[in-house]
Order: structure tokens, then C-alpha cells, then sequence
């Protein structure tokens, strides 16, 4: 996987032996010399990842960070501090300050290459849900990125994988001030309670007495429930090597004993802010689609959401010798509501009636709002007869009680004009529909308030 990776340093030598090790690895890589200079190219989105030294004239990294990460434009941006600092204050400010991740002076190969790597997969993930989530702004929703950075303090369940007892007291006391943690000795016990519980988050030891935390880790990324949910690694000094593996495995993020709380406490924080992120965009993405395939006034499904389904469903039940009508529904004189009572009442009469249908149709069946006073409902599995007697049901709800209009104050009455018609083992959704369509218009011809089948 490669990416466009951006070098801050104001050292030219720095700048160049970090470009070198890159683009050995085929990574593109542009450069800047200040924070300035990193701020405009970040904001111009020419960038996937920053490598962002720390000591710089003027503006330091630590401030580039902190308004990189305070701007929607740029706080999905994965940011590596450069830094010949290591003491745990100088990794908790950064951390602080937005930082995804560290290196230490003089940078190590392997650690680059895979930090780089790993990162890249993250925002290669977030750009697609930002991409998909892209409507949301022009359909009226908030922006996601705006609510979390908004968010004071992200609070979080998490899931500690730990059988010292000693350390394991250690991080639970150290995160329990903030979230809510469970502790688990057993890792098969984990994976089962990881995939049952509701978690935000996994801490899982490296030292495991007699089981391997990277094989952990790797089976938390392969179940559905968990895979995308951060990992937090445990790992001793000389564990470079697994850690090295697990940032391949994608672990997001990993911590060294011994443990500094405040550097944990503020990992951990990271993480969480950056799950909310990704949960932010899916479900911001959830809404957008929601809002394509649904009629807001009814909550019915719509037109659009008909036509993709109905085509599917006729071939589904034929493919097994089954059998699927199509009731189409107009409610009578729908016109003379409005222009009597206004379109607010009328806007009142067509959210009672979906309401009725949905209360009167089966579970399986699927009823959308197809237009104006228009309505849809799939049925599969139900011949003429069985569909003819659900339609009837939803005739006599909607004749039978008065709609309230006006917020409640009045009431008027309302009818229904229904055709129905089987598909007998025909796989063609348009002319099922005319034929459906072709009963309707002889209940309305008929006299209107009654339930007409197509008998092809």
C-alpha cells in the first residue's frame, strides 16, 4: 500500500534521509520546512500522512499538531511526531496535542516503514467513509468529525487482556477514572467475551504466560463484531519485533513498560476519539442512505428504494415455484383533502394511513410510499386470494376510524381504492406492476373504496 507521506523538518538532511528511506518503499513523498508550510499543504489535502518534527523555529510541531487536529479539514490526517525527545511528558503532550503516533531520533528503519504503513490502512479506511458520507452536509446533517471534536471527554468500555496481576491492576486503576474497564486473564475467555460484549476498545499484553497476544490480536481482527475496534499492545522494550508484527496485523496502537499512566490515559484517549470518528461517518453514512431510500413524511420506503427490491424479490420467490403479489393503493379524493383542509391535514391523512398499513400488512411484506397518495406493497409468498384478503384489511382500518387533522382537533373520513395482482411464475416486475396498476384504476372506476384483483 502506498501513500503520500509529508516530511516537516527545517534540517535539509533530516528532510532527505527520511525521503530516501520512502521512497525506497515507494511511498511519494513531498516536503516542507516549517509549520507554515505544512499547515497550507495539509489544508490543500496533498498529504495522507505527516511526519512532523518537533523542534522547529518559530512554530513548533507541537503547535502544528494541535491546529491540524482542530480543523475539519484536517484532523483526519494521521500526524507522527519526529522527535529526539522520549521522556513520557514530551509523548503526552503530543498525544495531547492530537499526535496518532511517535518516532524517536535517530528514526529506525523498520519502525518508519511499518508506523507509515499502518496509518496508511487507517486513512485509506476514513477517506472511503468520508467519501460515502460525503452527502451528509447537503442533506442538512452534521458534520461527524465537528460533533467529536466538539466532544469534552471521551469516555469508553474497555476490555483489558492481562494475567500479571500486578500490571493488570496498574492499567485498570490507571483507566478507570475515565472508563469503564473489565479485566480478562484467560485470552480464549476474551476473544469470547470481546465478541459478546458491548466494547470500545481491546488492551492486550504481549506476555501472555502460555498464549501468544499477537495471535489475540489477530484473531480480534478476524471476527466480524471486532474488527473494527482499536487494539492497545502491551509490550516489553525488547519486543520490537512483535510490535513491528502487530502494527502489520493492524494493532493501532501499542505502549511500552513501564507504563506511564498519563502516556496510557492519553493512548487510550486517541483511540477512542478516533473510533467515535469512524462510528460517526458510518452512521452519517447510514443517515444518507437512509434518506435516499426513505420517505421522510411517512417513514415508508420509497419509490426508488421499489424499484431496486422489487425486481430481486419477484425473482427470488419464482427461482422456488413461489408466488408474490403487488397491491397498489391510492387513497380517494386525496386531492379534495388538501385543497379543503389544507396540506398540512393532507400531509396528517397520508402519515395515518402508512401507519395503518404497516399495522395491517404481514412482517415480510414490504410497503412504500410511491408517490403523492400512491402507495406500494410487496407480498411475497401470497397468491391472489391471500393477497385479496390482506388488501381488505387495509380497506376497512382505513375506512373504519376517522383521521385525526389538525393536531387532533378534527376528524374526517378516508377511503382506499386497491388493485392486486399475482405474479403466477411471471419474472417481469414491470408488468406485474401494470397489471397491479390495471386493477387499481377498476376499483376506482368501479365506485371507488374496494379491492379489485388482476386476474391476468
Amino acid at each position: 500500500m502506498t501513500a503520500r507521506v509529508l516530511v516537516v523538518d527545517d534540517v535539509p538532511a533530516n528532510i532527505k534521509l527520511l525521503e530516501t528511506r520512502l521512497n525506497a518503499e515507494y511511498f511519494d513523498v513531498i516536503t516542507a520546512t516549517n509549520g507554515p508550510e505544512a499547515i497550507a499543504i495539509c489544508e490543500r489535502g496533498l498529504c495522507d500522512i505527516a511526519l512532523l518534527d518537533v523542534m522547529m523555529p518559530g512554530m513548533d510541531g507541537f503547535e502544528v499538531c494541535a491546529r491540524l487536529k482542530a480543523d475539519i479539514r484536517t484532523a483526519h490526517i494521521p500526524v507522527v511526531m519526529v522527535t529526539a525527545l522520549d521522556q513520557p511528558a514530551d509523548r503526552v503532550r503530543g498525544l495531547e496535542a492530537g499526535a496518532d503516533d511517535f518516532l524517536t531520533k535517530p528514526v529506525n528503519e523498520v519502525a518508519l516503514i511499518a508506523r507509515v504503513r499502518s496509518l496508511s490502512r487507517l486513512k485509506v479506511v476514513l477517506d472511503e467513509l468520508r467519501a460515502r458520507a460525503a452527502t451528509s452536509a447537503s442533506l442538512g446533517l452534521a458534520d461527524p468529525l465537528a460533533h467529536v471534536l466538539n466532544e469534552p471527554k471521551i469516555k469508553g468500555k474497555i476490555l483489558l487482556v492481562d494475567d500479571r496481576d500486578s500490571s493488570g491492576q496498574r492499567i485498570v486503576q490507571a483507566l478507570s477514572g475515565e472508563h469503564g474497564v473489565e479485566r480478562e486473564t484467560s485470552p480464549q475467555n476474551a476473544l469470547f467475551r470481546g465478541a459478546e460484549g458491548d466494547f470500545d476498545m481491546f488492551v492486550v499484553s504481549l506476555g501472555l504466560k502460555d498464549y501468544d497476544g499477537l495471535r489475540l490480536c489477530s484473531q480480534f481482527r478476524s471476527l466480524e463484531r471486532t474488527r473494527q475496534l482499536p487494539i492497545l499492545m502491551v509490550a516489553e522494550i525488547e519486543d520490537d519485533k512483535k510490535v513491528l508484527r502487530g502494527l502489520e496485523l493492524g494493532v493501532n496502537d501499542y505502549i511500552t513498560r513501564p507504563i506511564d499512566r498519563n502516556e496510557l490515559v492519553a493512548r487510550v484517549r486517541t483511540q477512542l476519539r478516533r473510533k467515535r470518528y469512524a462510528d460517526a461517518l458510518r452512521e452519517s453514512m447510514q443517515a444518507s442512505i437512509e434518506m435516499a431510500l426513505v420517505d421522510p413524511l411517512t417513514g415508508l420506503n420509497n419509490r426508488r428504494y421499489l424499484e431496486t427490491h422489487l425486481a430481486s424479490m419477484l425473482q427470488n420467490v419464482t427461482s422456488r415455484g413461489g408466488a408474490l403479489s403487488l397491491m397498489v393503493l391510492d387513497i380517494d379524493f386525496f386531492k379534495a383533502v388538501n385543497d379543503t383542509y389544507g396540506h398540512d391535514a393532507g400531509d396528517e391523512v397520508l402519515r395515518n394511513f402508512a401507519g395503518r398499513i404497516k399495522h395491517m400488512v404481514r412482517q415480510a411484506d414490504l410497503a412504500c410510499r410511491f408517490g403523492g397518495e400512491e402507495f406500494v406493497v410487496i407480498m411475497p409468498d401470497a397468491t391472489t386470494a391471500v393477497a385479496a384478503s390482506i388488501a381488505e384489511r387495509v380497506r376497512a382500518a382505513v375506512e373504519d376510524e376517522l383521521f385525526q387533522i389538525d393536531g387532533g382537533k378534527s376528524a374526517i373520513p378516508v377511503t382506499v381504492s386497491i388493485g392486486i395482482a399475482e405474479s403466477m411464475g411471471v419474472n417481469d416486475p414491470n408488468l406485474l406492476f401494470k397489471r397491479a396498476d390495471r386493477a387499481l384504476y377498476r376499483s376506482k372506476s368501479g365506485g371507488r373504496n374496494r379491492v379489485t384483483a388482476d386476474a391476468a
